[in-house]
Protein backbone atom coordinates (compact mmCIF):
# COMPACT_ATOMS: atom_id res chain seq x y z
CA UNK A 1 0.00 0.00 0.00
CA UNK A 2 0.98 3.80 -0.27
CA UNK A 3 2.23 5.53 3.01
CA UNK A 4 0.45 8.79 4.07
CA UNK A 5 1.44 12.09 3.32
CA UNK A 6 2.21 13.57 6.43
CA UNK A 7 4.27 9.95 7.26
CA UNK A 8 6.35 10.55 4.20
CA UNK A 9 6.86 14.36 5.31
CA UNK A 10 7.92 13.37 8.50
CA UNK A 11 10.13 10.75 8.52
CA UNK A 12 12.30 12.71 5.32
CA UNK A 13 13.01 15.44 8.13
CA UNK A 14 14.77 12.97 10.37
CA UNK A 15 15.58 10.58 7.83
CA UNK A 16 17.36 12.75 4.97
CA UNK A 17 19.16 14.45 7.67
CA UNK A 18 20.75 11.77 8.97
CA UNK A 19 21.71 10.39 5.33
CA UNK A 20 23.22 13.71 4.77
CA UNK A 21 25.35 13.67 7.89
CA UNK A 22 26.73 9.75 7.08
CA UNK A 23 27.60 11.34 3.43
CA UNK A 24 28.96 14.15 5.06
CA UNK A 25 31.05 11.89 6.76
CA UNK A 26 32.05 9.66 4.41
CA UNK A 27 33.17 12.62 2.34
CA UNK A 28 35.92 14.03 4.98
CA UNK A 29 37.76 10.03 4.85
CA UNK A 30 37.59 9.78 0.95
CA UNK A 31 40.79 11.63 0.91
CA UNK A 32 42.73 9.42 3.65
CA UNK A 33 41.28 6.08 1.96
CA UNK A 34 41.77 7.90 -1.63
CA UNK A 35 45.15 7.34 -0.95
CA UNK A 36 45.61 3.76 -0.38
CA UNK A 37 43.15 2.83 -3.13
CA UNK A 38 44.61 3.39 -6.26
CA UNK A 39 45.58 6.93 -5.65
CA UNK A 40 46.46 7.72 -9.22
CA UNK A 41 43.96 6.08 -10.58
CA UNK A 42 41.27 8.94 -11.44
CA UNK A 43 39.43 8.17 -15.13
CA UNK A 44 36.99 11.37 -13.87
CA UNK A 45 40.37 13.47 -14.94
CA UNK A 46 42.17 11.02 -17.04
CA UNK A 47 39.66 9.63 -19.67
CA UNK A 48 42.58 7.08 -20.77
CA UNK A 49 42.70 5.64 -17.63
CA UNK A 50 39.12 4.18 -18.24
CA UNK A 51 38.73 0.12 -17.81
CA UNK A 52 35.20 0.42 -19.60
CA UNK A 53 35.33 -1.08 -22.58
CA UNK A 54 35.32 0.85 -25.49
CA UNK A 55 32.96 1.67 -28.85
CA UNK A 56 33.91 1.42 -32.12
CA UNK A 57 32.92 4.45 -33.91
CA UNK A 58 31.77 2.50 -37.11
CA UNK A 59 29.26 1.40 -34.92
CA UNK A 60 28.11 4.89 -34.52
CA UNK A 61 25.32 6.48 -36.65
CA UNK A 62 23.77 9.92 -37.25
CA UNK A 63 20.00 10.29 -36.92
CA UNK A 64 18.29 13.27 -37.35
CA UNK A 65 14.93 14.40 -36.23
CA UNK A 66 13.43 14.30 -39.26
CA UNK A 67 14.21 11.15 -39.85
CA UNK A 68 12.35 9.75 -36.62
CA UNK A 69 8.88 8.72 -37.30
CA UNK A 70 5.87 11.03 -35.98
CA UNK A 71 4.19 9.21 -33.27
CA UNK A 72 0.69 11.02 -33.62
CA UNK A 73 -0.33 10.88 -29.57
CA UNK A 74 -3.53 13.12 -29.52
CA UNK A 75 -6.09 10.05 -29.04
CA UNK A 76 -3.96 8.58 -25.72
CA UNK A 77 -6.05 9.11 -22.59
CA UNK A 78 -4.25 11.63 -19.84
CA UNK A 79 -3.22 9.08 -16.89
CA UNK A 80 -3.42 10.28 -13.69
CA UNK A 81 1.11 10.68 -13.58
CA UNK A 82 0.88 12.36 -16.54
CA UNK A 83 -0.85 15.79 -14.67
CA UNK A 84 1.94 15.56 -12.32
CA UNK A 85 -0.59 13.91 -9.64
CA UNK A 86 1.81 11.38 -8.31
CA UNK A 87 0.43 9.10 -5.68
CA UNK A 88 1.71 9.09 -2.42
CA UNK A 89 3.51 6.14 -2.81
CA UNK A 90 5.84 8.08 -5.58
CA UNK A 91 6.77 10.55 -3.35
CA UNK A 92 8.33 7.99 -1.33
CA UNK A 93 10.98 7.33 -4.26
Amino acid sequence: GSLPKWVVNKSSQFLAPKAMKKMYKACLKYPEWKLKHEPHFKPWLFPEQSRLPTLPLSELSLQHADSLENIDESSLAETKDDRGEASDEDSVN
